[in-house]
């Protein structure tokens, strides 16, 4: 019995689900961040976050597309597992490492934000 196409079946609802979740988490909470970002400006902070999270989905699930790949003949359960948790792992991972990039990135907007507002222009200099 081969086992490749149960591979797939289990494969692609973990990685959808794992994905919406990094996704719904990550950008119900950046909401914050993007309202500070844009002075409370919420039609552009909604606007700039949503396009974010549409970015997110594209970029992982277009990866998880990517990798889906199983080389080989599955041929029992064992063999299913340890190479679904492989895949699944190293997507996990992938995902950890998108979610702090996008961490990264609220946080270097936020300070950015921060000191625009705090920088106060220097008075004209005097003309002799």
């Amino acid at each position: 019995m081969n086992y490749n196409f149960t591979a797939y079946l289990i494969y692609l609802p973990i990685v959808i689900a794992l994905t919406w979740y990094v996704a719904f988490t990550l950008f119900r909470n950046a909401r914050v961040f993007m309202m500070d970002i844009f002075n409370g400006r919420s039609e552009i902070a909604l606007a700039t976050n949503k396009l974010f999270e549409t970015g997110f989905y594209l970029l992982n699930l277009g990866f998880a597309l990517l990798i889906m790949e199983i080389a080989g003949d599955l041929t029992d359960g064992r063999t299913l597992l340890e190479v679904l948790s492989a895949k699944i792992g190293g997507f996990a991972i992938y995902l950890g490492v998108m979610l702090f990039l996008n961490l990264y990135l609220f946080f270097r907007g936020k300070r950015v934000a921060r000191e625009r507002r705090t920088h106060k222009p220097l008075p004209p200099a005097p003309l002799y």
